[in-house]
């Protein structure tokens, strides 16, 4: 392998080295072309329509995992989404999944055949877990994740992994080992991060549920729902697991059926806690009250942003739902506890994995290391304190800000992702707007609402737009980026925000939400 001495830093040799196998792993897929029965399979957004289907015999696993091999394959080639490529793999297990229903006349388990991808964050036995450093490349997991396992053993086949920023805290998906990962719509365009392979993906049915990982937003949660399962991430910020998705269907059909096979088991970490199908019933069966946030105080949406959410506020109100005012206080604070958490350790975690490959650091990574050194495991301690303390703040506060009719505290919030759509590369810089609940530990749910209208949305030149005097550096920066011709056509989403622990109540109200969204206008 070529290195230093021959003019080439270590590093590229290694990251070359990678790229070359995965070419190799790609090429005997190049040529092959999606056909009609490939889009007839791929086009099914449910994974619990997709694995009946399968089941009963309509379609073999074999078809269903090369039909979306070769769905990732352009994919891949449109936007550089994957890392790790398990096709050839997949395709044998696929197979033996299809001897097994023909020797048994039944499939081994729930969600046999159906295809999956995954965020190259989580353990899948015999490949990298990379995080997007070029050090941690050629040390294959020894054995699979937990929720890895379970979803095998139900009859997933997992395709590929998919790409995530260097040391994973960004919302932009690039790194030096894999490269950059453009927007399906636009390559000049960001797909969001650290998810954004997932999200990329998905777009282009690539895949049917990807597994992505959460805490600070993750922009890639389109939609996104945090389930309570152990991740890599902070001790005392909660990182969660969730799935990624094509429909909400499928995001409660995938989350129920983990938690039935009670990964607690498995994971210390992982709460005991049942699928509440109650709670899941409940929330659909009376009028919501829905707290409305739409300004964090901190950096002001974009016209369109707030256009989609009052919109969707609008609908609800009109289905005889109750919209109450959400005020902003308590973000801040959030946001100040959390980039502690971030940089408690001085970077030092990131330092050592970017010493081990020797790759140049990504800028922003750079700059996150840069924010200060280490605090003191008493200053930790303290930190812990005033974290506990916010969260009751603002637990006391969703038991005050109450109906003004029924006195009923609100069911969900409804909020901005983000605070603009899709942007060029490297201009996200705030995620104040889901961030907050990670440090909270409340449950999120995402859901893709409308896009950019240039007819509709309020101009550049819009005295409202031209003439605003930004509160800060972030806001004026993020305002700098409105250009309605610019991002024309670019999907816009709205997010669900429930308590601690409450996946059944959130994903229940999405199911509302989607509904009501659904239908007609009159």
């Amino acid at each position: 392998m070529a290195g230093e001495a021959d003019g080439e830093p270590a590093w590229l040799a290694t990251a070359l080295q990678k790229r070359k196998i995965q070419a190799t792993a790609l090429q005997p897929y190049l040529a092959q072309q999606a056909g009609l029965d490939d889009e007839t399979i791929t086009a099914i957004a449910s994974v619990e329509v997709l694995a009946s289907r399968i089941a009963t015999g309509e379609f073999t696993a074999y078809d269903v995992v090369s039909a979306y091999v070769r769905k990732a394959v352009a994919a891949h080639h449109k936007t550089n989404c994957l890392t790790e490529i398990m096709f050839d793999g997949a395709l044998q297990r696929a197979h033996e999944l299809d001897d097994y229903y023909e020797n048994n006349k039944k499939p081994v388990g729930p969600l046999h055949g159906v295809v999956m991808t995954l965020k190259d964050q989580f353990n899948v036995k015999g490949f990298d877990t990379t995080l997007g450093y070029v050090g941690r490349t050629f040390r294959p997991a020894s054995e699979d994740a937990v929720v890895v396992a379970i979803l095998k053993q139900m009859g997933v086949v997992f395709i590929a992994k998919t790409n995530l920023p260097q040391s994973i805290m960004w919302c932009e998906t690039e790194n030096p080992l894999w490269g950059l990962t453009t927007h399906p719509l636009n390559p000049g365009f960001t797909p969001g991060g650290s998810t954004g392979g997932e999200g990329a993906l998905l777009a282009q049915h690539g895949s049917l549920v990807g597994w992505g990982t959460d805490i600070g937003g993750s922009s890639g949660r389109i939609p996104y729902l945090g389930v309570p399962v152990s991740t890599e991430g902070q001790e005392h910020v909660p990182s969660v697991v969730g799935p990624m998705a094509r429909s909400l269907s499928s995001l409660r059909f995938v989350t129920k059926t983990v938690i039935d096979a009670a990964p607690w088991k498995l994971d210390p970490q992982v709460h005991p806690l049942p699928w509440r199908e109650e709670a899941y019933q409940d929330i659909q069966s009376r009028p919501l009250v829905i707290g409305l946030l739409i300004d964090d105080g901190i950096v002001k949406v974009h016209p369109h942003v707030e256009r989609i959410v009052r919109e969707v506020a609008a609908k609800l109100q009109k289905a005889g739902h109750e919209v109450i005012e959400w005020d902003s206080s308590g973000h801040s604070d959030c946001i100040q506890i959390m980039d502690k958490y971030y940089t408690a350790d001085g970077g030092e975690d990131v330092r050592r994995d970017m010493s081990a490959g020797g790759e140049p650091y990504i800028p922003h990574v750079e700059a996150l290391v840069n924010r200060g050194p280490a605090i003191s495991v008493y200053e930790y301690w303290q930190l812990h304190q005033v974290k506990r303390a916010v969260q009751k703040t603002y637990l006391d506060k969703w038991q005050r800000l109450r109906s003004q009719t029924t006195g009923r505290e609100a069911d969900i919030l409804l909020t901005p992702t983000m605070p603009h759509s899709a942007v060029p590369h490297r201009s996200c810089k705030w995620v104040g707007y889901t961030k907050v609940w990670n440090l909270l530990d409340y449950t999120t749910c995402v859901l893709p609402v409308g896009t950019v209208d240039q007819a509709v949305d309020t101009a550049k030149s819009e005295p409202s737009v031209a003439e605003y005097v930004p509160r800060n550096e972030l806001d004026k920066w993020n305002w700098a980026l409105y250009d309605p011709e610019a991002l024309h056509g670019m999907p816009l989403s709205v997010q669900l925000v429930g308590q601690r622990l409450e996946e059944e109540k959130v994903l229940g109200a999405a199911e509302v939400v989607a509904q009501i969204l659904s239908k007609p206008e009159e």
